[in-house]
């Protein structure tokens, strides 16, 4: 998925648990048929880890003669990763790559010093109602990996970790979680899982990732005896290890890793430790120097403000 517009998230109302350091209320904006909620980056919090950019899209449905075509549009200093709980979405770029996201695959773009992608229903679906739920994020990338080459990747559902224990299922997406590792690479130390807890279980988050937050995706989170409700973006105070626990059940998303140890500058599209960098891929932009994406050449998003 990529930068869907949208309004800056805000901070939640005050709560007594210590494990928490900042809680987030994602804004909910309507793109077209479905909500995004946007939780980083707010104006106390940009970076968790290398997360700078997370969305949470729909759950929805998108009815016939509805789609999702987001016009081929750039990125800079960043890789995006799409990560779908139902519906598929054909992804195309100027490497030259097609293919349709499915639930539960990793595709990972790492932009680089400059790509361009688009993302579309997929022609055989369009016509006939669509689900569409997932999350789109960004992995800001560190200073000296910010213009390496474009790469893409995917990595199978299949392929990923499972964990099925006392109550707790899900995947681990990136890095390591629970004595498990993700097949999949990134730039800097990363952690992003995806869990469920059945009614009354509870799990441990370990401390090793240096950042780290929570993201409820479905049903209440315990954590220290507070109650937190669905789309809440729940960063958790570092070094100490929480129990989260549901009396009814939930879905949630843990996700940090490695603080980049310097700011980085977002602008639409493009992230970068340097404004002057985001200022020349503006200008690559405007006139046109970034490379086309073969099969969607017709389309593009402009600039804002031109």
């Amino acid at each position: 998925m990529s930068f869907f517009p949208g309004n800056d998230p805000k901070p939640g109302d005050a709560f007594a648990c210590d494990a928490i350091e900042l809680m987030v209320v994602p804004n909910a904006r309507d793109i077209g048929g479905f909500e995004v909620r946007r939780a980083l980056p707010t104006a106390r919090r940009r970076l968790v880890g290398p997360f700078i950019f997370f969305d949470r899209m729909g759950p929805a449905i998108l009815r016939a003669g509805q789609a999702l075509d987001v016009r081929p549009h750039p990125h800079i200093g960043l890789a995006t990763v799409t990560y779908l709980f139902d519906g598929s979405i054909r992804h195309r770029d100027s490497l030259g790559t097609e293919m349709v996201i499915e639930p539960g695959d990793v595709n990972l773009m790492t932009a680089g010093r400059g790509i361009v992608h688009s993302e579309r229903t997929p022609q055989e679906t369009r016509g006939r109602d669509n689900a569409i739920s997932g999350l789109q994020t960004w992995l800001a990338l560190p200073e000296d990996r910010e213009e390496i080459a474009p790469l893409f990747e995917n990595t199978p559902k299949a392929d990923l970790p499972v964990i099925d224990a006392d109550g707790i299922t899900g995947r681990v997406i990136i890095g390591g979680f629970d004595g498990l590792s993700s097949p999949v690479r990134t730039a800097s130390d990363t952690l992003y899982a995806d869990l469920r807890l059945s009614a009354g279980a509870r799990m441990r988050i370990p401390a090793e990732a240096e950042e780290r937050a929570i993201y409820v995706l479905d049903g209440e989170v315990v954590i220290a005896g507070d109650v937190f409700a669905s789309d809440r973006l729940l960063v958790l105070r570092p070094g100490d290890e929480i129990v989260v626990s549901s009396e009814r059940g939930a879905h949630f998303m843990v996700f940090g890793g490695a603080s980049l140890g310097s700011p980085r500058h977002i602008w639409w599209n493009f992230v970068s430790s340097s404004k002057e960098r985001i200022e020349q891929a503006k200008q690559e932009w405007r006139t046109g120097r970034f490379d086309i994406v073969p099969g969607d050449e017709e389309e593009f998003v402009p600039l804002p403000g031109t």
